[in-house]
């Protein structure tokens, strides 16, 4: 099992960037989307314990269902969840983020993804460097 981290640094204020990982309205836009598919659903129940579970339609390969469970939401400093495909493997990782302010006002979001198989850690990465870029876009 492989380890990957990626890192993004926004001019937004920590509490902002870490609430758009919590509401539905602003994730949809930003994650697990892809460019050319269509969020078609994006619920969160954001709280220890609760569920996420977002759908992205997708032209090659239709509904892609990507879900999970916040295990840690440590407003606005860390934020852990367990991670799913499971269209395209049944097990979890998983994903923890941390942000740190910067000295502008501004953060920087560290993504740490434990237990994802080797053969998915390149995609992993991939997606996860793409997904915080949409993120900057997403707040605006």
């Amino acid at each position: 099992m492989a380890e990957l981290t990626v890192t993004h640094t926004y001019s937004a204020a920590p509490e902002r960037v870490f609430e758009a990982w919590l509401d539905p309205a602003i994730a949809r836009r930003f994650l697990f989307a892809t460019p050319t598919g269509e969020m078609i659903r994006a619920e969160v129940d954001a709280r220890v314990g609760g569920h996420f579970t977002f759908t992205d339609r997708r032209p090659d390969m239709g509904d892609v269902l990507h879900t999970g469970e916040y295990l840690e939401i440590d407003r606005p400093k860390r934020l852990a969840f367990t991670f799913g495909v499971p269209q395209f493997d049944p097990g979890r990782t998983r994903v923890t983020l941390d942000f740190a302010p910067t000295a502008t006002g501004g953060c920087t979001v560290t993504l740490t993804q434990s237990d994802v198989p080797e053969e998915w850690a390149d995609g992993s990465k991939q997606g996860w460097t793409m997904i915080l870029g949409w993120l900057e876009t997403a707040l605006g």
